[in-house]
């Protein structure tokens, strides 16, 4: 009996851009190779002075370097999907001005259908908002607003959703930082009990840079990444929140007037009706 192979997950469907795959795959393969190479070039320079390389992207332990590298690639990823994510929610992708002004230059003409076959293929923030306002149009103005209300929280939380890679990345960071740091000062302290309380200074050094270097990286990753994700988040709750405004003002031509003066004739003094689109159209 023939055994399916498990499909893997690909960057695509985790939402991640062409760009972004490929720092990604360099960055993993740069790891890789400095993996390899660094215990070779450590016994190289091991009589000259230390190099910024063995500073902050080497360790004389095997598990400290894995967590060096764990790091940097996710300090990379962090930079690649704030850039995305700061390209991708902009004002001028979810609150088009193009589709403000036809809708609006539409729904003043009494184009009822064509505003509404406009908005449904409109992809943008607003264009859902408005389709799925209009669609409801026959069922008066308060349908209308309702709609917009329950596709503008679902939305937001559909934008919202990939942006919590940044806040785990943000949260896991310090944590994997820290673990290198508990390991690296256990390291050092074997060092010394081996020793017999006099160990030799570079190898109770070793066990030290390696706590220092990972609980670097870690605030590398985290500080940017949490900042990264305020920022993101907060822009999405202000261009959402503006874009249910917009959607607003332009449903109001769908509102029923009110009463006029006693003075009118009996004919007009009726309320207009809501502006129905399979009628109009």
């Amino acid at each position: 009996m023939s055994v399916q192979p498990t499909p893997k997950k690909s960057f695509s469907a985790m939402g991640l851009t062409s760009p972004v795959r490929r720092i990604m795959a360099m960055t993993a393969a740069m790891a890789i190779i400095a993996t390899a190479t660094s215990p070779a070039m450590a016994q190289e320079n091991a009589s000259s002075n230390t190099s910024v390389f063995q500073m902050f992207f080497w360790s004389s332990d095997i598990l400290g370097l894995l967590i060096i590298y764990i790091l940097l690639f996710m300090s990379v990823a962090v930079f690649a999907l704030s850039a995305q994510y700061l390209l991708k929610y902009r004002r001028v992708a979810m609150i088009p001005e193009q589709t403000q002004t036809e809708i609006e230059s539409m729904l003043a003409e009494k184009q009822y259908r064509e505003a509404i076959d406009y908005a449904n293929e409109d992809t943008s923030y607003l264009g859902k908002l408005l389709s799925s306002a209009m669609n409801e149009a026959a069922n008066g103005h308060g349908a209308m607003e309702r709609a917009i209300e329950e596709t503008g929280d679902a939305e937001t939380s559909r934008y919202l959703r990939p942006i919590e890679l940044l806040n785990v990345l943000g949260n896991i960071a310090p944590m994997l930082g820290l673990f290198g740091t508990v390991y690296g000062m256990i390291v050092a302290f074997q060092q010394l009990v081996a020793a017999g309380g006099k160990p030799d200074p570079a190898s109770l050094a070793a066990g030290i840079s390696t706590a220092l270097v990972t609980t670097f990286w870690g605030l590398i990753v985290a500080m940017p990444a949490l900042a990264a994700y305020a920022l993101i988040r907060n822009k999405i709750d202000a261009l959402t929140s503006e874009g249910l405004l917009v959607a607003e003002e332009l449903i109001s031509p769908f509102k029923p007037s009110g009463k006029k003066s006693s003075s009118s004739s009996s004919s007009s003094s009726r309320p207009r009706a809501t502006p129905n689109p399979d009628v109009e159209s």
